[in-house]
């Protein structure tokens, strides 16, 4: 991702940033808002998450006249497995109708249909529609994995993707409707990524394409054999295969080693195939880019390695810019992997892991991808065999695995996972786990230090009914599963936004006590959740310090070692909002409630929510402002007063305080904005809550206005209305807070 482009004295000019994630309390709908640029040098990234080249827009954010659900955390449900908990169900004559957030030509939409359905949707541009439908299917849906205790029926939603065959501007009306022809309902849309897809590339100079030793684009035939001919002749040549536009058809494995693959782009040159790479150990120096490996893969069988890689690449390659989707696993990785670099990939709709290290790796760099809706594991690093060894996942985006864990550290040796961004976790894992368990042997437990920094979770943490039949896990979770945790864990400034039980967990799962030792978490926040901001479950020690907490359900601190023995948790300093300690060991449901659902822990109560403005310029659209990423922004048309921004918080609430925020960053100087602020429990009558007034922004300290009301007002409805602004000719915020106190 690369730093801000044209910076303007005063306003840094456009913006390219990650894919932005809400600060949320549990339940509160989400806006996902990532920039449409292209990534560059994901190694320098320091914002939280991937960048990436597409907007999301939920679905429950968007005009329709069809039926909104969730949202839930009920296992196994349509609502509990989409983004942000909450989707919009079709039926005949139904629609959702999207606004397009930039230039779009193409777009990629999370949807289900019922088991054993397929057919197609309609899309509509600003009213007309197109020849072209969407295609749907449950082929890949619906997975059971009754050997893995605890699942049920899961992995609900697919994707399909669909060039419009046109471009249009931001503003623009599309629309998903169930008309007489589509048969395959009732149609459940998550949400949709608007993308503006660049044309194919064109062939390098000096490469060779498989076209020419007789791979079929049309996919009719068989192009196995015509790629491995193109990837020999390569070997000696200049070193680079090149894949045309097309669909091809590939049955069997390839042998890549010394050579680059390129392709026209990942919209435009495919590979069929569930099976493309495997062997146990690469020659190394493979370089796979711009292409995608689209499989057939409906069920999750652990003897097949029914994997886009599987086995060893070789050390010293790169897999960068492919779209990975209905595998079982995108890289299951063994062998001698030592400097491998995984960037700017998409992984959607896999069966298990998105991408597995296996043992072995030294010095892999997983970085800047986007996973969504895998079965297991997102990112993992299981050190079977060997330990993998200073091996880093940085600045990827992960959302909805619906088994498992988001990011997954089995085992190894002075391993980092920072900057980060997980939202949506399901059953039996949470956002971030750090764990001695084994799953075979030899295990090689964690050592060294593990650095875990920077990390953004929203939603994350599940129930596991394996532990005692049913059992929560917390957001990061630290484990002693197999033996003890003596390596140094540092957990340091790390954002958990709405964790549905636990932020923090420190236990052993195998239930005998083992130790969870020398383990410091320093900064970052606790925004939200449903019973405990520290729940240790095992012996040992944590020092814990500069944690903030808001909106923790319960108490600060469950502390009950099981079977025996005791838990130390040391306060240092700066800590606030987690000082009460629950008494006794009986577990406890979320909040006040009672049932599977963790209910809604207190936080800011706009994060994510609907929000609108009297206009905005360019890309800075108003969902920048709850979006919880302090670097994106709305901005108001230029030299056009008043302007207003309004959240609409779902239902009544509680107002009191108001923290208003512009990027922290120093190219922003200090500003004062003219600012008023009204609400109203219906939408169309406004009372005024504080009368306009200079609010000052100064990045010094933190760019942040914070109004408190005299006492606390009830509204749904809240507007910013802004007359001036002394750093810029319009209304700009990048952070809109409210809180009940």
């Amino acid at each position: 991702m690369s730093a801000p482009r044209d910076p303007a004295p005063r306003r840094p000019g456009r913006r390219i940033t990650a894919l932005a994630v809400t600060a949320t309390s549990a339940l509160a709908a989400i806006g996902l808002s990532p920039a449409v640029a292209a990534p560059t040098t994901p190694a320098a990234v320091q914002a939280v998450g991937a960048s990436l080249p597409f907007t999301i827009v939920e679905a429950e954010h968007s005009a329709t006249n069809g039926s909104k659900i969730g949202p839930s955390y009920t296992q196994g449900t349509l609502a509990a497995e989409a983004s942000n908990r909450q989707a919009v169900t079709l039926n005949g004559g139904q629609y959702v109708e999207f606004t397009a957030p930039a230039t779009t030509n193409a777009i990629t939409v999370a949807y289900a249909v019922p088991d054993g359905r397929s057919g197609t949707l309609s899309v509509y541009i600003d009213g007309q529609k197109l020849s072209q439908q969407l295609a749907v299917t449950s082929k890949y849906s619906y997975l059971d994995t009754s050997w893995i205790a605890g699942s049920r029926t899961h992995k609900l939603y697919d994707h399909a993707r669909l060039q419009l065959g046109r471009t249009v501007n931001a503003g623009a009306k599309i629309k998903l409707q169930v008309d007489g022809e589509n048969t395959a309902g009732p149609y459940t849309i998550d949400d949709v990524e608007f993308e503006n897809v660049a044309g194919p590339a064109g062939q390098p100079a000096g490469s060779i394409s498989i076209t020419s030793r007789g791979a079929d684009p049309n996919g009719a035939n068989d192009s196995t054999g015509a790629i491995q001919q193109a990837i020999d002749a390569a070997r000696g040549s200049g070193g680079v295969v090149w894949i045309p536009p097309g669909r091809y058809k590939v049955g069997g494995t390839i042998n890549p080693d010394g050579v680059t693959i390129r392709g026209a782009g990942r919209w435009h040159s495919t590979l069929l195939s569930h099976h493309l790479i495997d062997r146990p150990n690469g020659g190394g120096n493979v370089r796979l880019h711009d292409f995608a490996v689209i499989g057939e893969v409906t069920e999750r069988n652990d003897y097949s390695p029914d994997n886009f890689v599987n086995g060893s690449l070789g050390p010293n390659s790169v897999v960068s810019g492919l779209w990975l989707q209905h595998l079982k696993v995108g890289l299951w990785l063994t062998g001698n992997n030592d400097n491998l670099v995984v960037e700017n990939n998409r992984f959607y709709d896999l069966t298990a892991d998105g991408l597995n290290l296996n043992g072995t790796a030294y010095n892999a760099q997983v970085r800047n991808n986007y996973l969504r809706n895998t079965g297991d594991d997102a990112l993992a690093a299981w050190s079977l065999h060997a330990a993998n060894r200073s091996s880093v996942f940085a600045n990827n985006t992960i959302v909805q695995p619906n088994l498992a864990n988001g990011i997954a550290i089995y085992g190894g040796t002075d391993m980092t996972v920072r900057d980060n961004l997980i939202q949506d976790t399901n059953p039996l894992g949470g956002g971030i786990a750090i764990s001695n368990q084994s799953f075979g042997s030899p295990f090689f437990p964690l050592a060294g230090t593990i650095n875990v920094s920077g990390n953004t979770l929203v939603r994350t943490g599940s129930m596991n009914p394996n532990w005692g039949q049913n059992h929560p896990h917390g957001a990061i979770r630290v484990d002693a599963y197999d033996s003890p945790i003596n390596a140094q864990v540092r957990l340091t400034n790390n954002r958990l936004v709405a964790s549905p039980w636990s932020a923090y967990q420190f236990v052993d799962g195998g239930g005998a006590g083992r130790a969870v030792q020398n383990v410091i978490v320093d900064g970052g926040s606790i925004e939200g959740a449903g019973t405990f901001a520290f729940q240790a479950e095992t012996t040992g020690s944590a020092t814990v310090s500069n944690v903030r907490a808001t909106g923790v359900g319960r108490a600060g601190v469950y502390n009950c070692a099981y079977p025996s023995g005791t838990f130390a948790v040391n306060r240092g300093a700066g800590n606030s909002g987690w000082d009460s300690t629950w008494s006794g060991c009986t577990w406890v449901e979320p909040g006040t409630g009672g049932g599977t659902d963790p209910g809604q822990p207190t936080g800011n109560l706009a994060a994510g929510k609907p929000v609108t403005a009297t206009s905005q310029v360019q890309n800075y659209t108003p969902a920048n402002t709850v979006d919880g990423n302090a670097n994106s922004y709305w901005e108001s048309a230029n030299n056009a007063w008043p302007q207003s921004l309004t959240v609409d918080l779902g239902s009544t609430q509680n107002v009191k305080r108001l923290v208003l925020k512009l990027p922290p960053s120093a190219a922003w100087a200090t500003r004062t904005q003219t600012i008023a602020v009204h609400g109203s429990t219906t939408g169309s009558a406004y009372t005024q809550l504080a009368g306009a007034a200079g609010r000052t922004f100064d990045p010094g300290t933190g760019n942040t206005a914070t109004i408190t009301l005299p006492s606390a007002v009830g509204a749904r409805y809240v507007r910013l209305t802004f007359t001036g602004n002394t750093g810029w000719p319009a209304g700009q915020l990048s952070e809109y807070e409210i809180y009940t106190s």
